[in-house]
């Protein structure tokens, strides 16, 4: 297994090698905020990358949209690119150290991108981000890619093993309008916040 470090995402946002970048909005993720009415809801997308979903919300008017990610180099792409895209809401910190509380929690082409040994840990992670009722929505491969770099496959019956102890699990199937490059290969998410007791 590659070392997954903070370097190891900064040199491939330096060199251009982000094969994973739609360079847009991934058409499901899209639609999902299309039908959100709620301007002021506090939205995470971790491990956000370029981050064209933030982009897309910002352009929509909400109010409370964050991006956390281990490369400052991602960040300052947003920065760059999304003028006034709040500084304060582009979070430098491992995903794993977030401390706030979020109603939505974006996934895309994140959790395919840790080590598969932390998927456990997301799925926990997640679930202590979102507030009471709080919502992950996203996408997910459904098909088996690397073993030993990113991006790392999986399949439904596997995510649900992660997911279920901690959400109800209201959508994960096949997704019918993903991007062209990914068709038939993406399951389509959404997922509710359990209220469990802390361990």
């Amino acid at each position: 297994m590659i070392d997954l470090s903070e370097a190891f995402w900064d040199n491939r946002y330096i060199n251009g090698d982000t094969g994973w970048d739609l360079g847009n909005i991934s058409p499901p993720l899209k639609l999902y905020i299309d039908q959100l009415t709620d301007k002021s809801l506090k939205i995470l997308i971790p491990g956000g990358g370029n981050s064209y979903e933030a982009e897309y919300l910002q352009s929509k008017e909400f109010k409370n949209v964050f991006v956390a990610d281990i490369s400052k180099t991602a960040l300052n792409n947003i920065s760059q690119r999304v003028e006034n895209f709040p500084k304060d809401h582009l979070i430098h910190k491992d995903f794993f150290e977030l401390k706030q509380n979020f109603d939505i929690i974006l996934e895309q082409t994140f959790f395919c991108a840790i080590n598969p040994n932390l998927r456990p840990k997301y799925a926990k992670k997640i679930n202590e981000l979102l507030a009471s009722n709080g919502k992950i929505v996203g996408l997910l491969f459904n098909v088996p890619l690397n073993q030993d770099q990113p991006p790392f496959g999986g399949n439904k019956q596997e995510y649900i093993n992660y997911f279920k102890p901690y959400f109800d699990i209201e959508i994960m199937e096949l997704s019918y309008n993903s991007h062209s490059s990914r068709m038939g290969r993406e399951l389509f998410f959404k997922m509710t916040k359990r209220d469990i007791a802390p361990s």
